[in-house]
Formats: C-alpha cells, structure tokens, sequence
C-alpha cells in the first residue's frame, strides 16, 4: 500500500485521509488508533509543521487531530533559556484538566519538552494555548494513585498508550495542566 506523504498524512489525519467528513466533536474521549505511530525521526518533523499551523489558525483541521484536541505548550529551555514550542494531544481527567503524555511513542528517553518542563527554575509556570485563546498553567507530575487512576482511565480511551508503555522500561508521565491565570 502507498503511503501519503508524511506532512499530508499528519494534515488529514486518518478519518480525512480515508475520505470520511469530519464528525462533530463530543464529550467522548475515546479514539481508536487507525494510524501507523510516526518513528522518533519523523515526530520532530510532524510537530514542527503542526505547530507552525496551530499558529497560524484556529481551525479545527488544525486543532483536532484524529480525534483528539491538541495544546500548543511553550516551555523555556533548561540549558538554552529560550522558548520551545510543541504541539500535544490532551485528554480531559474526571475534572476537566488538560492532561498530556510525555511518551514520545514509547522511546527510551523522555521528549525534550518534558525535561524542560520538570526544570521548576526555567518552568515555574507554562504557556498553553489552545483553540480560541491561551492560559498558563503551573504544571503537575502526575504520581501515586492520582498516576495510577488517570493512567487507567486515559488508556480506557485511547490504548495505544499502553502499547508505548511496554516499549519502554521508563514510566511515561502523565502531566496535568490546569488553568492557573489567563
């Protein structure tokens, strides 16, 4: 089978790319993998051409990818001290916090982002935007059972995680984003 160029394979997203129309979002989290998971060397490639769109539109072609609404996250670099920029897909936990995943498809490594992210000195508080306006957050690494939960509940909807998890002997943390100041 031929496969759609890299960047156009992101654009579409699986439903678009089969031909499908765009359903409407709903409350439902649950998203089925009908896609390859990019390798580690494409995910650089994929992210810098989302985030340049994320930042050019509003678009839910652009925000909503497979399914799944996506944040814009900035956080300053812990050696370099500049603003780095990546585009992740959330998950909503039982009380309406963004919550992101630092699995980088299950590698050994954790993604840059989050390093940067744990440096409280460089990242005391993180800039999210996300469709139709942007928040900053004083992000929390998920432990203990509050892990083991949302863990749980996030793979129920979206199992691809555990497929990732099993790739890596590191536990892949769970980041909760809320609301802290417009």
């Amino acid at each position: 089978m031929r496969r759609a160029p890299l960047v156009e394979r992101w654009r579409l997203g699986p439903s678009r790319a089969a031909g499908a129309t765009l359903r409407a979002v709903t409350d439902s989290q649950k998203v089925q993998q009908v896609w390859e998971t990019p390798s580690l060397e494409e995910i650089p490639v994929l992210t810098k051409a989302h985030v340049q769109a994320m930042e050019s539109s509003d678009d839910d072609l652009i925000w909503v990818q497979a399914g799944m609404h996506h944040v814009l996250l900035t956080t300053v670099g812990r050696r370099s001290g500049t603003a780095h920029k990546v585009a992740l897909p959330t998950w909503r936990d039982p009380d309406g916090h963004r919550i992101v995943v630092a699995s980088f498809a299950g590698a050994p490594g954790h993604p840059s982002w989050y390093l940067n992210l744990q440096d409280r000195s460089a990242n005391p508080e993180v800039r999210c935007r996300i469709q139709g306006g942007e928040y900053w957050s004083v992000p929390e690494i998920l432990d203990g059972d509050d892990y083991q939960r949302t863990w749980d509940l996030l793979c129920a909807d979206r199992a691809w995680y555990n497929d990732y998890q099993a790739k890596t002997e590191r536990r892949i943390p769970l980041v909760r984003l809320p609301e802290t100041r417009r």
